[in-house]
């Protein structure tokens, strides 16, 4: 009769959980999982490194430097993100479905808006490919090359932009600051002398009225102010 096994002794290494597979796709997946869990500051190549059960130098060799593992973060997110073929009867509406879905999957990573406003000019495949077809989009809208390039741009500044203020305000404590930011504003504003701030007076109650929905509206006034130019520029033609 075998006997059986003696549990493993727990001041041995070999009783410790596995050490994951050291690649280039395990440690942005272990920066991805440090990300959710202590957000963006806490990722830095030590504790990457900490999460896999080596040591810091052992990244360098897959990864430059902290910046590098940021934008590569960045770029594995952006290989969810579905753009459409162009079509050039409903292309203001596919760029703005494309708008509202980079922004949905930053704002669901919190910390990932704030690599791409922090980036200089991403060039890392997944992200390459998506401006690509972003600007596909927008030739198809019958846009210059040049507006083409500088709308690709603005769009990708604001959906980050919008991004970042989204996930900031997913916490009650960021609902709450926002909440009592805007009250103080209010009660201010009737302090203020008669003749004083008007357009601020006049427009507080839209101010407050903002949300997602203020968010969305900016979206629409910078597409369509790409339409308007690709129209000129087709009239031009």
């Amino acid at each position: 009769m075998t006997p059986e096994p003696l549990p493993r002794q727990p001041w041995l290494r070999s009783g410790r959980s596995p050490r994951r597979q050291l690649s280039l796709e395990s440690i942005i997946e272990a920066a991805l999982e440090l990300l959710s869990t202590d957000g963006l500051d806490a990722v830095t190549m030590r504790k990457v490194a900490q999460r896999l059960d080596t040591g810091a130098a052992s990244l360098y060799a897959y990864v430059r430097d902290k910046a590098e593992l940021h934008e590569l973060m960045l770029d594995e997110v952006m290989r969810e993100l579905e753009v459409p073929e162009p079509d050039p009867e409903c292309w203001q509406q596919q760029l703005k479905q494309v708008g509202l879905q980079v922004t949905r999957l930053m704002a669901s990573r919190p910390g990932i808006a704030r690599i791409a406003l922090e980036t200089l000019i991403p060039t890392t495949p997944h992200t390459l490919d998506k401006m690509d077809q972003m600007l596909a989009l927008l030739l198809a809208g019958g846009l210059s090359a040049d507006d083409a390039v500088v709308g690709a741009d603005i769009l990708s500044l604001y959906v980050a932009a919008g991004a970042y203020e989204q996930a900031r305000q997913t916490s009650e404590r960021a609902a709450h600051e926002a909440a009592e930011r805007i009250d103080k504003i209010r009660d201010y504003l009737q302090l203020v002398p008669a003749g004083r701030l008007p357009h601020l007076i006049a427009l507080a109650p839209a101010m407050a009225r903002q949300g997602p929905h203020g968010y969305e509206l900016g979206l629409d006034l910078i597409i369509d102010g790409l339409a308007a130019r690709a129209a000129r520029t087709a009239a031009v033609d």
